[in-house]
């Protein structure tokens, strides 16, 4: 079942109905101020940290769900109404909401009456812009109030909601014309503040949520609403809100365009005050001038449509399959840069509070994200640097805000430090910029005791040598990248968290999995230092990666697939002794992608494996057969129900390994075929049992042994964006940036004719035409660089700002 569809032309999903299966939202932002919309207009507003400088107030799991955000009702002389449905969900005429590449559109119609709302942040500002326009179709002309509403959080979204003693005490307002300030806080530590500002004469004014809603009303029937007059109330502590009322008249077709602004202010400590020692609204000013007329805000929306298109023209496909085309071109690059910004911070099911920056989850980011602005990709590669600890070890997150490493989601994963590696040669190999590796950077943010980056890198890499298990195997401390897998864990108390709980000393649990990464990441360093003219380094590093390969080949392979582990106390999991969990698709997906079996046979093994045991009509799911009880010694893993999350769901971010490792056997019909069942635009027609948005990746899909199989969880904030991405632009399509020019090497269906790709790769253009004339799945027989045939599949780069016409013939 379709709620929608997609409008290729105008980069935008098209939702028809304010009734989804769960909210379908878009991020607002890119740089500093961000905002989640959904598509009844519901959602937050921050300042680079959802948790420390949170604007606008949201509450998780409500009832109903969606209920909180950028609001507005109308009220004419029968009834009142809310043109995004929420939250009065009154019936309307007409409904339309298009989720653009950092904006939102509402359009509704009620009464003859017409509305469309533009939801987006300007580049380079910190607003938050809502244009309202109102068009009157009736024969006969109208008159209405309309009343804006936003509630604003008190900064501190986890004091907001949980220290109720101090934050209702604390709220603090000031009016000023059609500008609603919220100040709280300002005249002690902070120096910020936040205002919402019309373009346009107001009539009346509300700051005090009780005033506005009356004290036994919810936001579907607000008493100042249903009476047609604000109240002008000031808030002193409680709920501050910013509701602004303004009586219109519209002759027949007469339209009314007003702006509406919500936006941060900091202010320098030597400016925080003015010359009459109040707040110094300079800033504010100086916003609400700047796009206080249509004119300006239309110029801005212009700028950000053709930022959007800038960044997306980077790398496009042209081929038969419009879901391909759709998910490579817009949807799949867009959600990239989203998961860059909030890392796993900020969703609809991320709440902001607990989780900041992650250490492996930013640095994978990196890979789908780095291409379109490097110079982003660069910065951030240096702040998660920085964080890392002497010993090459990793805090598992760090706040967006201070940048600084903190354990509160745990620390101690021994995968972490290895992603470094494989985002920085992503960047070098995307710019050609090696100097990054002289950068001197801080460890844990000391910058009494700093490091390059490339030692940084070498400290990461001998971390792995130093945490070394009984087989030869890298020791999987509190978990690897399955943050379930909890061999030191045991812990039996309900109330502690697998991640943080104390873990049983001991240095027998070993990973199969960071095994594979090793390999794979290794070879990777190994590279770079043979670029950098390091032999002697390049060698050292290539023999621990041969010992690796020889501990996987002897320990790490069970009878047709590789294992997952060993256990705390030496035993296998992920083994065909195994009653449960008797494969795992991670070690499978990363051990062939490094290469490992691949000459003897393991590797296709291994991948049939796959095929036969993990494999639905939704996706592989991560492991076979799921857990049906709680086993101490393997942790959270075991505390699912079957067929969820880790424990047997459909980990969208590991599929993705699969495809990869599906092309190095040269089997494109197979990679492509996993592809297709977790892209979400393949999915559209199921959304009424995929129940998230179709243009964007899940992090999670219920597996086969689940109740409800098929069904998403976690969509947006998802590793699984970065590595599909990754998949099917160097694998699949196989446009491989290296350190010195293209590697063209596809790995596509058989059945797959010709196939166009236009990539922008360093200061050239490449126009690349794939041809498979004997329909084969893998094998480059010739390429043609601008009419002259070339004996490598190796395109070197220009760099001439010029565009260059590449042919490839498959055979």
């Amino acid at each position: 079942m379709n709620y929608g569809h997609f409008d290729d032309k105008n980069k935008e999903y098209v939702i028809e109905t304010p009734k989804t299966p769960y909210p379908w939202i878009n991020y607002l932002g890119s740089d500093k101020f961000f905002g989640l919309i959904s598509n009844t207009a519901g959602g937050y507003s921050f300042y680079k940290d959802a948790r420390f400088r949170r604007l606008t107030r949201y509450r998780y799991n409500n009832i109903p769900l969606d209920n909180g955000g950028r609001y507005f009702y109308i009220k004419d002389e029968k009834e009142y109404y809310s043109p995004t449905w929420m939250p009065v969900k009154s019936q309307l005429d007409s409904y339309e909401c298009r989720h653009g590449m950092g904006y939102t559109k509402i359009k509704t119609m009620k009464n003859n009456l017409k509305t469309e709302i533009l939801y987006f942040v300007p580049l380079g500002d910190n607003v938050e812009i809502h244009k309202v326009k109102i068009k009157n179709i009736d024969e006969k002309s109208k008159k209405f109030t309309l009343f804006s509403f936003i509630e604003f959080c008190l900064w501190n979204a986890y004091d907001d909601m949980t220290n109720y003693q101090r934050t209702y005490s604390i709220g603090d307002v000031e009016v000023e014309g059609s500008t609603i300030f919220h100040k709280t806080d300002y005249r002690e530590r902070r120096n910020h503040y936040s205002f919402y500002s019309v373009n346009y004469p107001i009539d009346g004014f509300d700051t005090d949520r009780d005033a506005f809603l009356g004290q036994y009303n919810g936001l579907n029937e607000p008493e100042v609403v249903t009476k047609g007059e604000s109240n002008n109330s000031i808030v002193s502590g409680w709920n501050p809100i910013a509701s602004h009322g303004i009586k219109l008249e519209l002759a027949p077709m007469e339209e009314k365009t007003l702006v509406f602004v919500l936006g941060y202010v900091e202010n320098d400590k030597e400016e925080k005050w003015d010359s009459d020692n109040r707040m110094n609204k300079v800033k504010a000013h100086h916003l609400i001038n700047k796009f206080y007329d249509e004119a300006s805000v239309k110029e801005a929306y212009e700028d950000l449509k053709n930022h959007w298109n800038n960044l997306l023209c980077k790398f496009t496909v042209e081929s038969h399959d419009d879901n391909l085309n759709r998910m490579v071109n817009i949807w799949n690059p867009y959600q990239c840069m989203v998961t860059f910004n909030m890392s796993r911070s900020a969703s609809y099911f991320e709440t902001g509070i607990g989780r900041g920056m992650g250490f492996r989850d930013s640095n994978q980011d990196i890979l789908g994200f780095v291409h379109q602005i490097p110079e982003k990709a660069r910065e951030r590669i240096l702040d998660i640097a920085s964080t890392q600890l002497e010993d090459g070890g990793a805090y598992h997150q760090y706040q967006p805000l201070t940048k600084k490493g903190n354990h509160e989601i745990g620390s101690g994963f021994n995968d972490d430090p290895l992603w470094l590696i494989l985002s920085t040669v992503a960047y070098i190999k995307e710019t050609g910029d090696f100097s990054i590796l002289k950068e001197d950077i801080p460890y844990n943010c000391d910058i009494n005791n700093t490091g390059t980056l490339l030692e940084h890198l070498e400290k990461s890499l001998q971390f792995t040598l130093n945490n070394l298990g009984p087989h030869g195997l890298p020791l999987i401390g509190r978990a690897d990248w399955n943050d379930c897998l909890n061999l030191n864990c045991f812990s039996e108390n309900p109330d502690e968290s697998f991640q943080t709980c104390d873990n049983k000393k001991g240095r027998t649990a070993e990973s199969v999995f960071i095994g594979g990464m090793f390999v794979y990441i290794g070879k990777e360093l190994a590279q770079l230092y043979e670029r950098l003219g390091l032999d002697k380094k390049n060698q050292e590093v290539l023999s621990e990666v041969d010992k690796m390969v020889q501990c996987i080949e002897v320990h790490g392979y069970d009878e047709g697939w590789f294992l997952r582990a060993y256990d705390y106390y030496g035993m296998k999991v992920g083994s065909i002794e195994n009653n449960e969990g008797k494969i795992f698709i991670e070690p499978q997906g990363f051990c062939v992608m490094a290469g490992i079996g691949i000459d003897n046979g393991k590797a296709l093994k291994a991948l049939d494996a796959v095929d036969q045991y993990l494999n639905t009509k939704y996706g592989l799911v991560l492991l076979w057969p799921a857990y049906g009880k709680y086993h101490l010694h393997l942790g959270e893993i075991s505390s699912y129900p079957e067929g969820y999350k880790e424990n047997g769901g459909i980990f969208c971010h590991n599929n993705p390994w699969i495809m990869i490792a599906e092309t190095r056997l040269g089997r494109g019909d197979k990679a492509y075929e996993y592809y297709s069942k977790i892209a979400p635009a393949y999915l559209e027609d199921i959304s009424e049992i995929r129940k998230l948005e179709p243009y964007v990746y899940a992090q999670m899909i219920a597996g086969k042994e689940a109740i409800r199989h098929g069904e998403a969880k976690n969509s947006w904030l998802t590793g699984t964006a970065a590595w599909n991405y990754e998949a099917i632009t160097k694998w699949i399509l196989g446009i491989k940036p290296d350190f010195d020019g293209l590697i063209i090497d596809p790995c596509i269906p058989k059945e797959w004719n010709n196939i166009k790709i236009k990539r922008v790769f360093r200061k050239a253009t490449y126009h690349i035409t794939i041809k498979n004339p004997e329909h084969i799945c893998k094998g480059v027989k010739k390429v043609f660089v601008d009419g002259r045939e070339q004996h490598s599949n190796y395109v070197a780069a220009f760099e001439d700002n010029l565009t260059h016409e590449i042919e490839v013939v498959m055979g």
